[in-house]
């Protein structure tokens, strides 16, 4: 494997988590971001990862400071690829901001560079050709706690190089991740292609009044042996994905999803809770009823 430096473009909530795993790993990453107060937030960010990598994963401090030292802050474009073997985007899902963003980089980057976006609604095929280098562009997409929860989507379009496409999927196992090679192009990916269905079924149970939260979970805990339902992973995303997203689908003509929407927004955002990051949502934080032990009782 070609790949020994690394450039994370976004430091947001994702695109942090990407860059101090790829750290961890004993990788170089460089983080760019577009101002230093944004950088700021992520180094933030940086500061609150480390205790969880020592509780979740054992990591002792020397540890998880040698992961911090592995990373370097740009607010230049251009200073933060320059020696980059892999760009890893995680920007915002807006396709003119992507756009603008591939076909700067597409000039700024050396050739060698392979460019990688972490999308989890968007095709690779709608950006290759602004890239420049469409053989060496597909998408990694990585699920939020991505230290524990650590799959990696590798999706490749019809022009994607196979050597690159074998390449990331040997980068991602090198980061700790186990990689889902994904042979052509799928909105939704896999995992959103599974989660989102089962998601949309126990939100219209409960829109309709067919069931409470609770009993939702209890039933899927209990069926399938989980250690928790679709109500508490609704919290762990945050209540505002799954609400916009019931959104567009009322917009296109679903009275299932103007009903789930209407009773996400008067019953919990509306009241401020909008999963685990307002430390109530479904459930209250952080100790949500559905850990306690008489709960599937």
């Amino acid at each position: 494997m070609n790949i020994k430096k690394v450039t994370v473009a976004g430091s947001g909530v994702l695109g942090s988590q990407i860059a101090y795993q790829t750290a961890f790993k004993e990788f170089e990453v460089a983080v760019y971001d577009i101002n230093d107060e944004m950088l700021n937030m992520a180094k933030q960010r940086f500061q609150a990862l480390m205790p969880q990598y020592q509780s979740d994963l054992g990591a002792t401090q020397e540890e998880t400071d040698a992961a911090y030292n592995r990373l370097s802050f740009y607010t230049d474009l251009a200073e933060a690829v320059k020696d980059a073997d892999l760009i890893i985007e995680a920007i915002p899902e807006v396709v003119d901001i992507k756009v603008h963003f591939y076909e700067n980089i597409g000039k700024l980057a050396p050739e060698k560079t392979i460019f990688a976006s972490n999308s989890s609604t968007m095709l690779p095929s709608m950006f290759a050709k602004h890239t420049g280098r469409p053989g060496k562009y597909l998408h990694l997409h990585f699920a939020n706690r991505i230290w524990t929860n650590n799959i990696a989507e590798i999706m490749k379009h019809e022009g994607t190089d196979e050597n690159v496409f074998n390449e990331i999927i040997e980068f991602a196992k090198a980061i700790g991740m186990v990689p889902i090679p994904i042979y052509k192009e799928q909105p939704g990916y896999v995992l959103n292609s599974l989660l989102v269905p089962f998601l949309q079924a126990a939100q219209y149970l409960v829109a309709n009044g067919i069931a409470d939260p609770e009993t939702v979970d209890k039933t899927w805990m209990i069926g399938m042996n989980v250690a928790r339902g679709p109500f508490a992973t609704l919290d762990i995303i945050g209540l505002n994905t799954p609400y916009h997203l019931s959104v567009a689908r009322a917009k296109a003509g679903d009275p299932n999803a103007a009903k789930i929407a209407e009773y996400l927004k008067t019953e919990y955002i509306d009241k401020g809770r909008a999963g685990i990051q307002s430390g109530k949502g479904f459930y209250d934080y952080p100790n949500p009823k559905y850990e306690d032990p008489d709960f599937l009782k």
